[in-house]
């Protein structure tokens, strides 16, 4: 059974930065585009990043490029997210999943608040 636990979320002032992990189980990671999406308060999910098997190529959401970088250490097993630059906007539970236009398995998320 696949499992994907994210962590590294929490309280930021605007202009913060914050990492998020993601560390996986129970598939073969490496075989796998992932990729980060994120629900805010009262609106429905929002694709923000995918990164390729093998690190190689990145894709970014308009609303976070330039700001946010993904990445992925496939020796352990593990799915990263920088967010730099934070904004009040950027405030959403964010979900690491395998995939990159559908996605197949999800973590239960890790919410980030960016509020002074």
């Amino acid at each position: 059974e696949a499992q994907l636990v994210e962590s590294g979320g929490g309280l930021v002032q605007p202009g913060g930065s914050l990492r998020l992990s993601c560390v996986t189980s129970g598939f073969i990671f490496d075989d796998y585009s992932m990729s980060w999406v994120r629900q805010s308060p009262g609106k429905g999910l929002e694709w923000v990043s995918t990164i390729s098997w093998d690190g190689v190529g990145t894709w970014h959401a308009k609303s976070i490029e330039g700001r946010f970088i993904i990445s992925r250490d496939n020796a352990k097993r593990t799915l990263y997210l920088q967010m730099n630059r934070l904004e009040s906007e950027d405030t959403a539970v964010y979900y690491c999943a395998s995939g990159a236009t559908s996605f197949g398995d999800w973590g239960k998320g890790t919410l980030v608040t960016v509020s002074s």
